[in-house]
């Protein structure tokens, strides 16, 4: 499936720039919220590093994919992005509902990316971050997953809104 101009530049300025953007923003403002009046914010427990960049890994792609699926349909509809004239010949693994790519996506998001970050956490440190240094690396972590996963998923939902147009 060749992609056109406006679809690279699509996936590259808006799942990839603008992602980074929204979810630096918005996963820094959730971590400001649930730890600014913490003394530190541990490397294990309920409420920890490891726990909080796990779950990270898992919701943002869930979310992204649902909301991408919204998005970018609403595009394709409105006319603003061009449908894929290809699209459907996609993968049958393609064809799954937004929900199941963004767990599926989630799942090796927590294997590849977070289970990675965490076992660097656990073997050279630290134990534990001040708040405002775990609203930095909550930022950054989000920003550099939404980077990775958005782009596919936006691939995917533009695939599902161009079949049958």
């Amino acid at each position: 499936m060749a992609l056109s101009r406006q679809h690279r530049t699509f996936l590259i300025v808006e799942e990839v720039v603008g992602s980074s953007i929204v979810n630096f923003s918005i996963n820094g403002a959730i971590a400001w919220y649930l730890f600014r009046s913490a003394r530190t914010v541990p490397l294990w427990g309920w409420s920890s590093i490891a726990a909080d960049t796990l779950g990270t890994a898992f919701i943002l792609p869930v979310l992204t994919a649902l909301f991408a699926g919204f998005l970018v349909r609403r595009q394709v509809k409105r006319g603003k992005l061009a449908p894929i004239s290809d699209a459907d010949r996609r993968p049958a693994w393609a064809r799954r509902s937004s929900f199941v790519r963004g767990a599926l996506l989630g799942l090796a998001a927590m294997v590849l990316a977070a289970a990675p970050v965490v076992l660097v956490f656990a073997l050279v440190g630290p134990a534990s971050l001040s708040p405002w240094g775990f609203i930095w690396f909550k930022a950054s972590f989000a920003a550099g997953l939404g980077a990775l996963v958005t782009p596919l998923l936006g691939w995917w939902a533009l695939l599902d809104a161009s079949c049958g147009l």
